[in-house]
């Protein structure tokens, strides 16, 4: 019976013992293993983070409780029905971009926002056979300069950029997601 008593002391210790250092490792690993240089502090509005250089943010934070929009991928608008080449139909990866970010400003505006709201953008681009079957990012990075990093719109987005075998239509060269955050007291009604 004394066996036994002492048994589950020893078994007692030991989850105790368990606990407590878990919970050490725990408190260790937050303090010195976070990758913040300062402490998380409220934040009332989307902050952007990255290089003043790059024209795309390396990372977006959001206060907590912020409404989103997020757009399905989008893709450009017919110039010409009747064309006969990928060019004459829907433009080049620059033209499909610049379609592709006006038709993602319409949508929007119809929310009560603007591109100035955009937080992140996912870019899906096709090669381009008349590029020999390359990926036209420059095309890309060009659209995007006419709506983001400019003097009417200083919003860098975070951004990936990802280069695919195709998309749904063989005539897309580029689909795009977005996502927008609700300014702070925004009345969605």
């Amino acid at each position: 019976m004394r066996i036994h008593k002492n048994l589950k002391v020893i078994i007692g210790t030991i989850i105790i013992s368990s606990m407590a250092t878990a919970s050490a490792y725990a408190a260790w690993t937050t303090t010195t293993s976070t990758p913040n240089k300062l402490p998380l502090t409220p934040i009332y509005e989307p902050e952007f983070y990255g290089s003043p250089s790059s024209s795309i943010a390396s990372a977006v934070a959001v206060p907590a409780g912020t409404a989103t929009f997020l757009t399905s991928g989008t893709t450009p608008s017919v110039i010409n029905k009747e064309g006969k080449t990928v060019y004459e139909k829907y433009g080049d990866t620059e033209a499909q971009g610049t379609s592709i970010l006006q038709n993602i400003e319409k949508q929007l505006a119809d929310q009560g926002l603007s591109m100035k709201d955009v937080i992140y953008l996912r870019v899906y681009v096709a090669p381009d056979a008349a590029k020999g079957g390359k990926f036209d990012y420059d095309g890309w990075f060009k659209a995007y300069a006419k709506f983001f990093n400019t003097k009417a719109n200083p919003t860098k987005t975070a951004r990936s950029t990802v280069g695919v075998a195709s998309l749904v239509n063989a005539d897309w060269l580029i689909e795009i997601e977005a996502v927008a955050a609700y300014p702070s007291g925004h009345n969605q009604d």
